[in-house]
């Protein structure tokens, strides 16, 4: 999914093999490129117009997908424009599992409490 730029030419004229031979798979890369590229350049607003090509024309894993997409078509296009991000949330959520994970059946819940409250 990497930039068709940044491949080397072996990566290039394989990928192009693979294309040749499944027209299947290669309608799946187009849309997934697509798609990559809305995600890195927050272009949320043509995110409708993914989601009709996809439902349309794909292959039918990707048309779940993009069926999915449009079950919360406003969260997904807020998420695709907006600057915002609940990644440090997620980060830390993270965390608190990892530490509960890794004291299970061996701590009490105030070690936890204190691990989770005095670190970072």
């Amino acid at each position: 999914m990497r930039p068709l730029e940044t491949l080397t030419e072996s990566q290039d004229e394989r990928l192009l093999q693979v294309r040749l031979a499944c027209p299947d798979i290669t309608r799946a890369c187009d849309l997934a490129r697509a798609f990559a590229d809305l995600v890195r350049h927050r272009r949320g607003y043509l995110l409708q117009e993914w989601i009709r090509q996809a439902e349309q024309d794909a292959p039918k894993p990707m048309k779940g997908f993009a069926g999915f997409l449009r079950q919360d078509l406003d969260a997904v296009t807020a998420g695709l424009t907006l600057p915002w991000s609940s990644g440090v949330v997620e980060g830390h959520v993270n965390r608190v599992k990892t530490l509960k994970r890794a004291m299970y059946g061996r701590a009490s819940f105030e070690l936890l409490r204190v691990r989770i409250l005095t670190q970072p």
